[in-house]
């Protein structure tokens, strides 16, 4: 009875930090997007579509009637923003926490951005990028992983 008890109980933990970690991908994915809308009114950038060539290339998924691809963009960048929070309750189930979890998070997320995504994307690598972009890109996944981060730490209240 102990043991199936105790499961019980890692099965709580588990869910409990997948639950939290959704909630703070969430929030992190709120927060990279008006790091992004800022950026883009100072600099007049458009929207990226990039969500949109990945998801159509990875999953296969396309642009619904009227094939918005900016519509797809925004649904993917918000499922994929929010699915990251899990990322960060798993750190914490592993035992790292606060800003080590935090920092931890933030690399997972810059690397996949940087290294993962151009290479789906067949896009240039960031040792092509103008560092300009490669600062813009840091600066709003660091948004991110604060966000997520604090927002996080406040429901764990640990």
């Amino acid at each position: 009875m102990r043991t199936k008890s105790k499961a019980l109980d890692a099965a709580g933990k588990f869910g409990g930090a997948i639950g939290k970690g959704l909630m703070a991908g969430l929030a992190g994915t709120a927060a990279i997007t008006a790091s992004q809308m800022i950026e883009m009114k100072i600099t007049h950038r458009p929207p990226s579509k990039v969500p949109a060539n990945v998801a159509e290339k990875t999953l296969h998924i396309r642009p619904g009637k009227g094939g918005n691809k900016q519509m797809l963009s925004q649904e993917i960048h918000w499922a994929y923003g929010t699915i990251w929070g899990m990322a960060r309750g798993l750190l914490s189930v592993l035992g790292v926490k606060r800003w080590a979890a935090t920092t931890a998070h933030f690399v997972a997320i810059t690397g996949t951005a940087m290294v993962a995504i151009p290479k789906i994307e067949n896009a240039a690598p960031v040792t092509e990028w103008e560092k300009k972009d490669i600062l813009k890109d840091l600066l709003h996944h660091a948004v991110y992983a604060v966000a997520a981060g604090l927002v996080y730490d406040a429901l764990m209240n640990d």
